[in-house]
């Protein structure tokens, strides 16, 4: 019985050396650079970041090259951005690239600024770099390669202006980016050539719209700082103010036309009631007519009328007739001799 159980226990301890052989020649490779970077890693770390699925070449490799940049960090640290989908590798290198440039960035801040630029054309290293190398934006509104504008004297001006910017890591995090800073460019030129009392003003002094734009303040709320506002070209376009006044002229003919056009469609309207008018007359006029007979039959019969009064009556008829004839009757063209 003795026996059995020593034989147990030799087995165990068989499988622990075991087991334990085989995580050191699975580690040892990588705690060996680890230890001859002065980075050392244990191996129960390398077993805990096996066990959690993080990769421990990925971890360890980072945590060497910080260390070698004089930057302290733990596997802890690493490992926590790592599982929380950060990119470690840049995230180390942009620690690096701040540490030369004698920029402070704090670990927190570049893991923040890492997160927040994931699934975007961003990241920590580029906003780093940018705050070392300010960088050139060249303002493209809508796919224009100009800013257009309209001083007072309604000529179009078109300026092609360029930004240098430099990244501000402290407030990198939630501000607005590049879209909103060439959005404020060009409003800010636009209304400032649009203040301009004409475009010789615009073209004698491009620096002027540079100084007052970059008077306002436009980088607030911003993930960057602007250096200067450059104007590479100035270019004059259409002439605005005549063909708004052209335009407006045509709109005041349209509307007096139609108005013309009312007024004849009155007086047409009236022409045809007037007409009608007169035809009602007429008929009351031939209506009266018809009753003359019926009362001259009705005085004969009541004696108020003789028979002379009824001739009388006829001539007068007939001379005025006469009368209506002849001088609706055209006069004869004699003849040239």
């Amino acid at each position: 019985m003795n026996d059995l159980i020593s034989w147990i226990i030799i087995g165990l301890l068989l499988i622990v050396g075991l087991v334990f052989s085989l995580i050191i020649i699975s580690f040892f490779g990588t705690w060996l650079k680890a230890y001859l970077a002065r980075a050392p890693v244990s191996f129960a770390t390398l077993l805990a970041m096996r066990l959690r699925g993080v990769p421990v070449g990925l971890i360890v490799d980072a945590r060497v090259t910080a260390v070698k940049a004089n930057i302290p960090l733990d596997t802890d640290q690493l490992e926590a951005h790592y599982l929380a989908d950060g990119n470690v590798v840049q995230t180390v290198q942009s620690l690096i690239a701040a540490s030369k440039a004698s920029i402070e960035l704090s670990w927190d801040r570049a893991c923040a600024i890492d997160l927040a630029t994931r699934g975007t054309s961003k990241s920590v290293l580029e906003a780093v770099r940018t705050s070392i190398n300010p960088k050139i934006i060249d303002c493209k509104i809508e796919g224009r390669d100009t800013i257009d504008g309209v001083a007072k004297d309604g000529i179009q001006v078109k300026v092609r202006a360029r930004v240098t910017v430099r990244s501000n890591l402290d407030r990198y995090v939630g501000s607005a980016q590049e879209e909103t800073v060439i959005a404020r460019v060009g409003e800010s030129i636009v209304s400032t050539i649009g203040s301009s009392e004409n475009y010789k003003v615009v073209l004698e002094n491009p620096n002027k719209i540079t100084q007052q734009v970059l008077n306002r303040g436009l980088d607030q709320g911003t993930a960057f700082e602007i250096l200067s506002i450059d104007i590479a070209d100035v270019d004059l376009g259409e002439n605005r103010g005549a063909a708004l006044r052209s335009s407006q002229a045509s709109a005041d003919k349209e509307v007096a036309q139609a108005q013309a056009e009312i007024r004849r469609a009155a007086a047409v309207a009236l022409e045809q009631e007037n007409k009608a008018k007169v035809q009602e007359m007429q008929a009351k006029l031939v209506e009266a007519e018809a009753q003359i007979p019926l009362a001259m039959a009705e005085a004969f019969q009541k004696g108020n009328l003789g028979i002379m009064d009824y001739y009388r009556m006829r001539n007068i008829q007939a001379d005025t007739e006469m009368r209506r004839s002849i001088a609706t009757t055209p006069a004869p063209v004699s003849s040239p001799t």
